[in-house]
């Protein structure tokens, strides 16, 4: 089967089912380290990506997130332009656009620039979560009742302005979405549990499952998309993606990976407290007192980790490949440091036999 872009990717260690080439692709959040700026971050993950193409990752998705010191993607649309300038055949996409926070006909604009800017490379992916605390949430919306429970029919509403095919009669039938192409971005549903996962199988839409953060739900969502699933104009089977953090190091196996690793889960700990701030350096999360609550919650954060030497994490990749039946895994390494993170990408793409 081809990819849900029409094309088969990079070949990889792994095989998607039907003996196709299984595709490995990186999710960035632009991300920001204590010491360093947000403008650093952004010129980091401008290079990621040029390293990205030249190591055969298939795609480069980045997310939508707000209030969050430790992570600069705050708009996708703009940044993604700004990757395209700067790459020529990567394919770049939103792991995602949070639907609920914007007028479905802001973002088929934003996406039909970026189409007529890099044609052929870009992906939309769709998220029904804020991404954001309330407060943030309600200043996006200004005022507006859209909440995410009403995200079909805001999803319905973007495939209309993209396709501009509104039935006659409707209030927004003589309206356009600008600029307008041939061709459409590929759209993919994104979640962490089971909701967009049936959504996106009823509408025979590729699915992109959060397994970095919702591990434990990752074969039950991928099950319901399936069994969903219907075939569509856009895909004739299912085509899963599952978003994992990953962290590979040179030397020094899982310890070294994992005091590297910790630095996101530090950071993540201090999110849900509802302390946000820039990703801590690694010897500051070694260092932190830890209480017995918050040291089990970095344990279990780390478990779901693919960490260590590069034939490690490549192996245990695979295992997780195999495992869910995915069709295409997308890495994350959320750490503190530019060049911890490139080293990372770098021996991942070499041990799982990524060819740029």
């Amino acid at each position: 089967m081809s990819g849900a872009d029409g094309q088969t990717g990079s070949e990889v260690r792994g095989t998607a089912r039907g003996g196709a080439p299984a595709p490995l692709s990186i999710l960035d959040l632009a991300t920001v380290g204590a010491g360093h700026t947000p403008a650093e971050a952004l010129a980091a993950t401008t290079e990621l990506a040029r390293h990205a193409e030249q190591w055969g990752y298939h795609r480069f998705w980045v997310a939508e997130h707000h209030g969050m010191p430790g992570v600069a993607s705050s708009v996708p649309a703009v940044l993604l332009a700004h990757l395209g300038a700067h790459t020529s055949t990567l394919r770049l996409g939103s792991g995602g656009v949070m639907l609920p926070n914007h007028a479905p006909l802001a973002i088929a604009e934003q996406f039909g620039l970026l189409e007529a800017l890099h044609p052929g490379r870009i992906d939309l992916g769709l998220g029904r979560a804020p991404g954001t605390d309330p407060a943030t949430a309600a200043a996006l919306r200004r005022g507006s009742s859209d909440e995410a429970d009403d995200f079909p029919r805001l999803l319905a509403e973007l495939l209309h302005f993209l396709d501009a095919d509104f039935p006659d009669g409707h209030p927004y039938a003589k309206l356009s979405a600008v600029p307008h192409g041939e061709h459409r971005p590929p759209i993919w549903l994104l979640g962490s549990s089971g909701f967009s996962a049936r959504l996106a199988g009823r509408l025979g839409l590729p699915f992109a499952f959060a397994h970095h953060f919702s591990a434990a739900n990752t074969v039950p969502a991928l099950e319901l998309y399936r069994r969903y699933f219907v075939p569509s104009a856009v895909l004739d089977e299912p085509y899963a993606l599952i978003g994992v953090s990953a962290v590979a190091v040179p030397e020094g196996g899982a310890e070294a990976a994992r005091y590297l690793a910790a630095s996101a889960g530090l950071g993540m700990l201090r999110l849900r407290q509802g302390r946000p701030g820039p990703i801590p350096t690694p010897q500051e999360a070694a260092d932190y007192p830890y209480s017995p609550a918050e040291a089990e919650f970095l344990d279990s954060w780390l478990a779901n980790v693919v960490l260590g030497s590069p034939g490690q994490v490549a192996d245990g990749l695979e295992e997780l490949r195999k495992r869910t039946g995915a069709d295409e895994l997308m890495v994350t390494s959320h750490i503190h440091g530019h060049q911890a993170r490139l080293t990372s990408y770098g021996l991942i793409a070499e041990a799982y036999g990524l060819h740029g």
